[in-house]
């Protein structure tokens, strides 16, 4: 089972370094939710919400980013 684990762990990082830009708020929000969901009890779920929280925050926030920008030119 840790192998397993370790896999997929090594799998996410190789997946994280490919696209840094995209995978930051997914890592970000992952670790908190995973120690969120760890307190909890559902450490595996809180990751993965986590992940897609992350994520979302991270688009949203370069939208935003983006929308500043264009309305200074």
């Amino acid at each position: 089972m840790k192998a397993i684990a370790s896999a997929a762990a090594v799998m996410m990082l190789m997946a994280a370094a490919a696209a840094p830009a995209s995978a930051a708020g997914c890592i970000k929000g992952a670790v908190v939710g995973g120690v969120a969901g760890h307190l909890a009890g559902h450490g595996k779920a809180g990751a993965a919400a986590g992940c897609v929280i992350g994520h979302h925050e991270a688009n949203k926030a370069q939208n935003n980013n983006q929308g500043a920008q264009n309305n200074q030119h």
